[in-house]
């Protein structure tokens, strides 16, 4: 990770699309948290940002994409807000070593509103020293606020590369629970395992024995880690009536090296076709 492009990718981005008044008000707080070795500047930049600058997305041009894959290996800007970038360019920039950057981000986070969390947690795989913020990102991924969550669990390197098992497993059922959609998830498949298959599993159990419903995007985790059990769980949705569990269970089906498998899809002649040809994939299976 190279900090300086990072910071100045972001100071790119913000200043094409601020207007001229926006862009010296910013230059100006800029300057101060610079020259401020506390916390009072960076702080009062930082809730004057959504006001002063407002909450535009963020324009990301295919340059911008290739010039943040080369400052932070799979760091992804297309979900970014303008208010949110400018956070954490103020706070990368303020003086200060790893340490003093991780204390001053939990100060933060403690009273910050739902749009500063939400940019603090996108800069999560942008500071120094990243491992520091294992137990913040966790603190995160326990809200029910999608959008902060979301912050965390999409689109976003980190839980990939700091994440342990138990909590990758975790951050992954809970986004099944609170009805979010895993495959922005960077390193679903890398980090699927059969503990997570047996956890996803269970969980479906909970969710039929209650006669409710759940994503379908589960069985993704579950088709290339299933065991006997599991295939009978994905005949079982293979065969319900909402049709896109239907087609989620085939494409498990077809990612299964067990034997088993191909007569249980085979039950399902057309889905079989259908999921052998790439004609289902994951990342629509949610479409209607």
């Amino acid at each position: 990770m190279c900090s300086s492009s990072i910071q100045t990718l972001l100071s790119d981005v913000i200043s094409d699309q601020l207007p001229p008044a926006a862009a010296e008000w910013f230059a100006t707080k800029r300057a101060a948290v610079a020259a401020d070795s506390g916390n009072r500047a960076l702080f009062l930049a930082i809730s004057l940002v959504t006001r002063k600058l407002g909450k535009a997305d963020l324009i990301v041009t295919d340059a911008i994409r290739a010039r943040a894959s080369e400052a932070r290996r799979d760091w992804c800007l297309d979900d970014w807000s303008i208010d949110q970038a400018a956070r954490v360019l103020l706070l990368l920039e303020a003086p200060g070593d790893a340490p003093t950057l991780a204390a001053r981000l939990e100060e933060l986070c403690v009273t910050a509103d739902m749009g500063e969390l939400v940019a603090f947690y996108r800069g999560l795989p942008l500071y120094p020293q990243p491992e520091q913020y294992v137990a913040r990102a966790g603190e995160g991924l326990r809200t029910n606020i999608k959008a902060v969550f979301n912050a965390i669990a999409h689109n976003n390197p980190y839980p990939r590369e700091q994440f342990d098992e138990l909590a990758w497993n975790q951050m992954v059922l809970k986004a099944l629970f609170i009805d979010t959609p895993l495959h922005p998830m960077q390193g679903l498949d890398d980090r699927s395992s059969p503990a997570l298959a047996k956890m996803l599993c269970d969980y479906a159990h909970e969710r039929w024995a209650a006669g409710r419903e759940f994503s379908p995007e589960l069985w993704r985790c579950v088709g290339r880690h299933a065991d006997a059990a599991a295939l009978d769980d994905l005949g079982r949705s293979l065969t319900q009536d909402r049709p896109e569990q239907a087609r989620a269970a085939a494409l498990a089906l077809t990612e299964c090296s067990l034997p088993a498998a191909a007569p249980i899809l085979d039950e399902a002649p057309q889905l079989a076709a259908a999921a052998r040809a790439g004609e289902i994939r994951w990342e629509s299976i949610l479409d209607p």
